[in-house]
């Protein structure tokens, strides 16, 4: 998937293209967006609508990897206002390690520009290691690097990921506030901002930040 070059992080190796996370955020302090070819965590009781988000700015098909004893399921009603349910491929995994093996072996195949799984628990180190590698190799010569999205339960704090974030509802006033918290970033220390739903766009915009006490 090409993304303008203006969405791109700079690295000691070179110029990284990123996914946003919300329109307009390198406004606000968000920066350009998530870097691709690298493995990201999303937390909090919000952490697949953060997903969606992503979702709503990439195309063609996403792969969605989740365990097969989960409880919760996705709602293609309610995803249709951000995105298209027929681009979403979900794969059922019968085991805690295979998921992690289903997300090395996606972000590897370079098939996808965004890969996300569903985790049970926390991944060691070692596991998230291994899928920085596979999405770096997943876009040798074939254009931009897949990024990969966990989503982990509680707070999260998985090993070794290239940024952390946590969404929660904010339940004050109107109905369609979140507080999107940056838990952890390279070279950028921890956020809060306001988010609210706009009836005229797809995705939700930006209201303020809250700095950390």
């Amino acid at each position: 998937m090409p993304l303008p070059t203006s969405l791109a992080q700079h690295t000691k190796s070179g110029v990284r293209a990123c996914l946003p996370l919300l329109s307009e955020g390198a406004q606000h302090g968000l920066g350009h967006g998530l870097a691709m070819g690298r493995v990201h965590e999303a937390c909090g009781p919000a952490r697949h609508r953060l997903a969606m988000w992503l979702m709503a700015q990439t195309k063609g098909p996403v792969i969605w990897i989740t365990p097969d004893w989960s409880t919760e399921h996705l709602n293609p009603c309610g995803m249709m206002p951000s995105i298209d349910p027929a681009r979403l491929i979900i794969v059922h995994a019968k085991r805690a390690d295979d998921v992690l093996w289903s997300m090395e072996e996606v972000l590897r195949s370079g098939t996808v520009p965004l890969a996300i799984a569903d985790m049970p628990g926390l991944p060691g180190l070692t596991p998230v290691r291994r899928m920085h590698l596979a999405a770096e190799n997943g876009g040798a010569g074939k254009g931009d690097a897949p990024l990969g999205l966990l989503l982990t339960p509680g707070m999260g704090g998985a090993q070794g990921v290239e940024s952390r974030w946590h969404l929660t509802p904010d339940h004050r006033g109107d109905q369609g506030r979140w507080r999107l918290t940056r838990l952890r970033a390279r070279a950028a220390p921890e956020q809060t901002w306001e988010i609210t739903r706009h009836p005229d766009h797809v995705l939700p915009r930006i209201s303020g930040s809250i700095k950390a006490a």
